[in-house]
């Protein structure tokens, strides 16, 4: 499953996707965020505040609780701003 960052969160990981293979008990969008974190710091720390990103399963936005068996791609997306 490729994971995809965005925005502000692409530049503070300086990297664009990572290529994963989650284990069986990450089952949920929610489970996922929270086992990327666990194995990377640079992504926890951004990530502090979790309730702010908007997530994407195959590029259509859902909820947090959304299974990601059969996923190929996710999207993490931070708030963004205009100007």
């Amino acid at each position: 499953m490729k994971v995809l960052y965005f925005a502000w969160l692409r530049e503070r990981l300086n990297r664009a996707s990572d290529e994963v293979s989650p284990p069986p008990e990450v089952v949920t969008l929610a489970d996922l965020v929270a086992w990327l974190r666990a194995r990377d710091e640079a992504l926890d720390l951004a990530m502090a505040n979790p309730a702010i990103f908007k997530l994407s399963r195959d590029a259509r936005i859902v909820s947090w609780d959304t299974p990601i068996d059969g996923a190929s791609e996710v999207a993490i997306l931070p708030p963004m701003t205009g100007g």
